[in-house]
């Protein structure tokens, strides 16, 4: 998000956090870049230049700013559930694409050249896939430098450098330190992860209710997979090169995370998943101004202004777990999908707690005999079906599958309706304008804000909070944890 310039300046004047992420400020007298908020003196007008990624600043040949750390900003919410091109194209980078399989990898994964690729990325963000590839790089390892232990060889491979000189020459290069200085200036910022775990702390655009957050996953946690400890959220990830165990504890604005990796390299994996599943990219200042002005939600957003979409740690995954839950209870949706998890996930190595399994693959739901599955025959039809498909290739839910396109197939499996379509595109795919229309839930606290639900009055509502339909929802669903309301409406 990059307005006219004295807009931005009056964001840096002000030195509001929550412009952070949106835009970066280049000062060309120091050549640093900060973020919008950065507590250092106001750098002259004439100084400076404005980008819209940390790649982009990068390219222009700064480095980053000392006092702020840029590149630990939230996310850009305008790639964060953006379906263009770009925006896929910004999450499969974050998600690792490019360190596994390479520019070309990602170009035939978005379907166009290279060429289009790095123009349309350039136009959009600023900088081109191998800019933002290696911007990713460079926070990975910072990251592993400050917070682990291990040797700067075994970093450089984990953040995906392709040797060590070029670790170290881009680590002075965007940080302005080596990485033994960044080693030794995290030395006693507080307590170290307990060995084999890695510490992080996520930022996030405030405000963030992370209490409900945790609270929605909690309730839908799946037994073998995922646990609910207090306000602390357990799971496993199944990633490129191993599995992981992650724990998720909203702090004062931030988010705790501990991970246990069986690969250094997945690191960046983990930590773009986590980022999702509590929807931290978000920009709730803006979801609020609009939602809070509507007749039926107002009341419930400003009470909760920073609710969050929960969304998924895997595509297929989520996409599994709608179809199991289609027309049972949340209860009766758990204990299926762990009876599935037992029989069909592959068991940990190393259990932590009551997380022993994850969750089962594609592949092996696609061999499975529907007739043998817990739940009535068509369903079981439809899993395996959309499990065959997925493996196969002909179906893709990950982060960077085009939304259209995507729920059209979803739409083509058998037993697969558009609630449950809905639901995987808001909570798997990242869509903030979904709406599961005919959801249980949603008639439930439509009606018990006086609201007659099922029909045109609510086609009528949801069409006045577009493109927000997917807060909506969420409002409306945790509503119904609270004590009833009197009619809303006047």
């Amino acid at each position: 998000m990059i307005g006219d310039f004295e807009t931005c300046y009056r964001f840096m004047r002000s030195r509001d956090p929550r412009y952070d992420g949106h835009f970066f400020v280049g000062v060309t007298s120091t050549g640093i870049y900060c973020r919008p908020s950065c507590p250092a003196r106001l750098p002259k007008r004439h100084n400076v230049r404005l980008f819209l990624s940390a790649a982009a600043a990068q390219e222009a040949g700064l480095r980053a700013c000392k006092r702020c750390d840029p590149d630990a900003a939230p996310g850009s919410p305008t790639w964060n559930r953006s379906a263009d091109v770009a925006g896929r194209a910004f999450r499969l980078i974050a998600d690792g694409t490019v360190d596994r399989d390479g520019v070309p990898g990602l170009a035939m994964r978005l379907g166009y050249s290279e060429r289009q690729l790095q123009r349309i990325l350039t136009d959009e963000v600023g900088a081109g896939p191998l800019a933002l590839a290696r911007a990713q790089r460079g926070q990975t390892a910072r990251l592993l430098i400050e917070s682990t232990p291990i040797p700067f060889a075994e970093v450089a491979l984990a953040a995906g450098f392709g040797s060590v000189r070029q670790f170290n020459e881009t680590i002075r290069s965007i940080y302005g330190r080596t990485p033994t200085e960044l080693r030794r200036r995290a030395r006693g910022q507080g307590d170290k992860a307990a060995p084999g775990t890695i510490e992080l702390s996520l930022a996030c655009r405030q405000p963030f209710d992370g209490e409900s957050s945790i609270r929605f996953l909690g309730s839908r946690a799946v037994p073998g997979v995922e646990a609910l400890d207090g306000f602390s959220y357990r799971r496993s990830l199944g990633l490129r090169h191993g599995g992981a165990v992650v724990d998720l504890q909203p702090e004062a604005g931030a988010v705790r995370c501990l991970l246990r990796l069986d690969d250094l390299r997945d690191l960046t994996a983990a930590v773009a998943r986590c980022r999702r599943l509590l929807d931290l990219d978000a920009d709730p200042q803006t979801v609020s101004a609009q939602l809070g002005e509507d007749r039926c939600l107002g009341a419930l957003v400003r009470r909760r202004p920073g609710l969050r979409v929960p969304g998924g740690a895997d595509g297929f995954e989520l996409a599994a777990r709608a179809v199991i839950g289609q027309q049972v209870s949340v209860v009766a949706a758990r204990t299926v999908a762990g009876r599935l998890v037992e029989r069909y996930g592959a068991r940990l190595d190393e259990p932590v707690g009551a997380v022993t399994h994850r969750f089962p693959t594609s592949l092996a739901l696609a061999e499975a005999d529907p007739a043998g599955l817990p739940m009535p025959r068509s369903r079981g039809r439809a899993l395996c079906e959309l499990a065959r498909r997925v493996a196969a290739g002909d179906l893709s839910l990950d982060t960077g599958a085009e939304l259209g396109p995507t729920v059209a197939a979803l739409l083509s499996v058998p037993g697969i309706g558009p609630w449950t379509a809905s639901y995987v595109a808001m909570r798997g795919l990242g869509d903030p304008d979904a709406y599961p229309l005919g959801d249980v839930g949603l008639r439930r606290a439509l009606e018990r804000r006086g609201y007659a639900a099922g029909g045109a009055e609510e086609k009528r509502l949801a069409e006045a909070w577009r493109p927000w339909r997917s807060y909506a929802v969420v409002h409306l669903w945790r509503s119904l944890e609270e004590l009833p309301v009197s009619a809303a409406r006047s």
